[in-house]
């Protein structure tokens, strides 16, 4: 078979895995995590104020884990927000109006797909009214 002949059957295998791959998202049956290709998630959390503290945890999903102290509550929300802090419904929670900026990440991958989220809020109330347990820590 010539170079050209094997090029075009590698080009048609590689186009054919494109097309076969799932679309991202939630996936239903089995599993903890709606049986995705790739289960679970490798994340780390952080959130650091303009007052000068700061703290980071790791986060491992299904199995749950990693040393953030409430690590299943937070991956089902998660999960449940299909891993976009911006989609977690805010706590029915009274906040002081103090300008105390804190900015909270989440990098790392979550089921396959790689994660990168960054938002600041105007102080640590805010946050946790917005996220949940997902930066108690």
């Amino acid at each position: 078979m010539g170079s050209v002949a094997v090029l075009a059957a590698l080009v048609a295998g590689a186009s054919e895995a494109v097309a076969a791959a799932p679309a991202p998202g939630p996936r239903p049956s089995g599993g903890s995590y709606g049986g995705a290709a790739t289960p679970g998630a490798r994340l780390t959390l952080t959130y650091m104020a303009e007052a000068g503290y700061a703290a980071a945890v790791k986060l491992t999903c299904d199995p749950d884990g990693g040393a953030h102290p409430k690590a299943a509550q937070a991956c089902a929300t998660l999960l449940t927000a299909g891993a976009d802090p911006e989609k977690i419904k805010p706590a029915h929670v009274m906040c002081m109006m103090i300008y105390a900026p804190i900015t909270a990440e989440i990098t790392g991958v979550w089921r396959g797909a790689p994660v990168q989220w960054t938002h600041t809020y105007g102080n640590k109330c805010e946050m946790t009214r917005a996220t949940g347990v997902l930066f108690a820590f």
